[in-house]
């Protein structure tokens, strides 16, 4: 769900030179074969990652490419993800596409879509004869590139979630003794800091969309769309303007207004009002963590998102931001083989948990957490965990994620809607019926095209 500016801002400054040379040396490890004066198949693989993460990934393919002599993964950074699915597109349409393509987790309906141009991961792994087994994927994960009959449909790659921050120093100075578990205990955290003086906001958020419905409504487990959240159809409906989602928009509406929520801006916008300390508390992506931790002058914590005691079922799980790989149509057998090996190796548990620790994204793999927990990394790094707690547990249909195709727009849509609530220029339930009906004709324009 992140763009790459925000992924990398988030890991930057985690990522010292000292780390990625450790780094780069365990992929390196991997090598233990000697390369072939044969000409190697070049496996193109497009990817949106930037900066150091650009480096996580060249450094990936240089080791895998030294573990054999058949083939060679070539990285190639195509721009922004929205940059990077339209390339790959236009590039499958022209009959050059790349044999990998990297695109964000909202993109997946639309990739889906594309019928014949994708080759599902799972069926390629089995023609390939590399041994693959969907259920070693964090099921959080793993069930958002799923399709309803079951068949993993893309290889996870980078995920995030969504989590609580907030800033110890100032709780201990406001006189808050808990740490909010619940939307009511963050309403009286923030009756607190404001009436102290403690901090200049009590309570910001990032990513609204993502986090205050997509997340919202898995955490809760109750459905944002008709048709299993779209997983079953692309005629879905959006199911925002429901009593619960109105009692929360409601409640950051009167927060705003008593001056307990801030809003920070669109996407990551507002990372910088916590880690400034301007912002008490804080939900964003759990990739922030990097970015926090180096830039933060105080004390401060990690905990799970906050939930209504009063719904059943709460809190189920998040749900994911990032990316995941998806195998383009039309290339040769034998370069599928190459790509089958590759996605084998970087799903190994030790490549995995480096990943997980050195980027801050989520180990897509069960062994890869287990892997890190004993290595001591959560004791060593109290909260980095969460995230994979709130992962880590079987999924329903209506906590798995959503299938909706246009969904991008309706992002977009969402922001401008709550920002009329935020500005006082609209209440929650009015925005939450405007954001069903301008979303809904998006999501009755995908399906048209779907159709066709």
């Amino acid at each position: 769900m992140k763009t790459r500016s925000v992924i990398e801002k988030s890991t930057t400054k985690l990522l010292s030179r000292r780390h990625w040379a450790r780094f780069s040396l365990a992929f390196c490890g991997f090598a233990a074969l000697p390369i072939s004066a044969q000409a190697a198949t070049e496996i193109q693989f497009w990817h949106s990652m930037g900066g150091k993460l650009g480096d996580w990934v060249n450094d990936m393919a240089a080791g895998f490419n030294k573990t054999q002599s058949d083939y060679k993964v070539v990285p190639v950074y195509k721009g922004t993800y929205g940059e990077s699915m339209t390339a790959g597109i236009a590039a499958f349409r022209a009959g050059n596409a790349p044999h990998i393509l990297q695109v964000f987790e909202v993109g997946t309906a639309t990739m889906m879509a594309s019928k014949g141009a994708i080759v599902p991961v799972a069926q390629m792994m089995k023609d390939a004869g590399e041994p693959f087994d969907p259920k070693a994927y964090v099921p959080a994960v793993a069930g958002y590139y799923t399709s309803r009959k079951g068949e993993m449909l893309s290889f996870p790659f980078n995920s995030s979630t969504t989590v609580f921050y907030y800033n110890k120093d100032v709780f201990q100075k406001a006189g808050v003794r808990k740490i909010p578990e619940t939307w009511s205990d963050v309403a009286l955290a923030g009756a607190l800091i404001k009436s102290s003086g403690a901090a200049k906001c009590a309570y910001t958020s990032s990513w609204v969309s993502w986090v205050h419905l997509e997340n919202f409504s898995a955490w809760h487990n109750v459905p944002i769309a008709t048709a299993n959240n779209g997983f079953d159809s692309p005629d879905a409906k959006l199911l925002v303007n429901t009593p619960l989602h109105q009692k929360h928009i409601g409640n950051l509406e009167q927060w705003s207004k008593q001056g307990l929520f801030t809003y920070g801006g669109r996407a990551g916008a507002a990372d910088s009002k916590f880690h400034s300390g301007e912002c008490a508390m804080f939900t964003g992506s759990s990739a922030a963590y990097a970015n926090i931790k180096a830039n933060a002058k105080f004390n401060f914590g990690i905990a799970k998102l906050p939930h209504y005691s009063d719904v059943p079922g709460a809190p189920q799980n998040t749900i994911i931001g990032g990316a995941s790989l998806w195998v383009m149509a039309g290339k040769k057998k034998e370069d599928y083989k190459g790509v089958a090996k590759f996605f084998n190796y970087i799903a190994s548990p030790e490549l995995q948990a480096q990943s997980h620790q050195m980027t801050g994204y989520l180990p897509i793999t069960s062994a890869a957490y287990e892997l890190t927990k004993k290595s001591g990394f959560y004791e060593k790094n109290p909260g980095t965990d969460v995230s994979v707690q709130q992962m880590i547990v079987k999924t329903t249909d209506k906590s798995r994620g959503l299938r909706l195709g246009n969904f991008v727009q309706i992002r977009t849509i969402i922001d401008e809607e709550l920002e009329g609530v935020w500005a006082g220029k609209q209440d929650a339930k009015t925005a939450l019926g405007r954001i069903e009906q301008r979303g809904n004709e998006q999501l009755a324009r995908f399906a048209r095209t779907a159709k066709e």
